[in-house]
């Protein structure tokens, strides 16, 4: 018997949950550039999918976009109606929507500037991003950060409210968008959402709205970096570092793809921080083996990168590394002397001196370092590999052996 025949309501995986993913955000940026508050457009194009899951199984519209964009406008205006026009809704919801006037531009770049908004803060935006934008669902990103679902509604509900009563329509900051996806990026694999995906997707989509160099950088970045995903942990979970990972199971189309949206951004010759990342990655990824890697191209890109992040902290400790693979690990340690003020709490900069000092052949200072690393790693993943990195040490076996 057919299940529709039974009452079976249709989910939305059987409607095409991909299809219906990708509307949500370009319905919504159309209400919300057209005036409507964040809070209740999203309410309302809920509703407006709600009605859908009911409806289209019978009856497909012929414009999914103008149908859903047709009825979250009824619900709109009936909210801000009396009884006797809500109604009137209620006759109205089953007829076939008029095609609606689509909104010009580029929806997902708009909305992604809303869900950036400068007032709110890193942690709301990434999550308003992944529920306007993304399309996940709330429990589907709490699940992702390992909160509570509970607590993961309340951050996305603060974030709504501050943008309530705000006309959104200014353009918004580009490089704020950016910093965003790759939070999302850097956030990890984990839950029944894996976000580097999702920020890839979300970058993908970014790149096809402005001809901004540092968008397609960064998607090359992400690219880059997640060809390597399939060797970063061994068969009993544990981290596998560059150096020692299987280079055959890295992923060589996301690699391909990767450099040539690279060369795309370069060809602009406006080079920010996201293209020079993915320049040094691209380096690492063209090494058939650790020992091949061009650290001379490294070191110079690193040398660029510091320029054009000012100094910044983190590309510097990157750059300590390289200068230890070309002038010698005494090299990179005096390097890292320079940010001992700045990142000398932080369990990275240990790390680094640690490898350092590894590649010195020092190993009793390489297994200290390595456990001063350990003590102020958070994640538990990281402070199991240094705390066995420190061990490999005192037994005085480098971690390449």
């Amino acid at each position: 018997m057919d299940r529709r025949a039974r009452g079976h309501v249709l989910t939305p995986a059987e409607l095409d949950e991909g299809a219906l993913r990708a509307l949500v955000p370009r319905v919504l940026a159309g209400l919300v550039r057209r005036g409507e508050d964040f809070d209740a457009a999203e309410d309302a194009l809920q509703e407006a999918l709600l009605e859908a899951l009911r409806v289209w199984p019978e009856a497909p519209p012929r414009d999914p976009r103008a149908w859903l964009t047709t009825v979250a406008t009824r619900r709109l205006v009936d909210a801000r109606r009396s009884e006797a026009a809500r109604q009137r809704r209620e006759d109205a919801t089953h007829a076939e929507p008029e095609q609606a006037e689509t909104e010009q531009g580029d929806d997902t770049l708009f909305l992604l500037f809303c869900c950036c908004h400068p007032e709110l803060a890193p942690a709301s935006q990434v999550a308003l991003t992944l529920r306007a934008v993304g399309g996940l669902t709330t429990r589907e990103i709490a699940d992702a950060f390992f909160v509570p679902e509970a607590t993961m509604a309340q951050r996305i509900s603060r974030a709504k409210r501050t943008l309530h009563g705000r006309r959104l329509d200014q353009p918004g900051d580009l490089a704020v968008v950016l910093r965003v996806l790759y939070l999302v990026y850097t956030a990890g694999h984990a839950g029944r959402v894996d976000l580097a995906v999702e920020a890839i997707r979300l970058a993908r989509q970014l790149t096809l709205a402005t001809d901004e160099p540092e968008a397609r950088g960064l998607l090359a970045l992400m690219l880059l970096n997640h060809a390597r995903h399939p060797a970063r942990f061994d068969v009993e979970g544990r981290i596998v570092t560059l150096d020692r990972q299987d280079r055959g199971l890295w992923d060589t189309r996301e690699i391909a793809e990767g450099v040539r949206v690279l060369q795309s951004a370069l060809t602009a010759e406006r080079p920010g921080r996201y293209q020079v990342e993915a320049s040094i990655a691209a380096l690492h990824d063209d090494a058939a083996t650790a020992a091949e890697t061009d650290w001379q191209q490294v070191l110079a890109w690193y040398d660029d990168l510091v320029a054009v992040t000012g100094e910044d902290p983190i590309a510097s400790l990157g750059r300590a590394v390289a200068v230890g693979h070309v002038l010698g690990p005494d090299a990179g340690l005096r390097e890292t002397e320079r940010l001992r003020g700045v990142l000398g709490e932080r369990h990275r900069w240990h790390a680094v001196r640690a490898y350092l000092h590894e590649l010195g052949g020092d190993l009793p200072a390489a297994a200290a370092s390595y456990a001063g690393a350990a003590a102020l790693a958070t994640d538990v993943a990281e402070r199991d590999h240094l705390v066995r990195q420190a061990a490999r040490s005192r037994a005085g076996l480098r971690s390449d052996a």
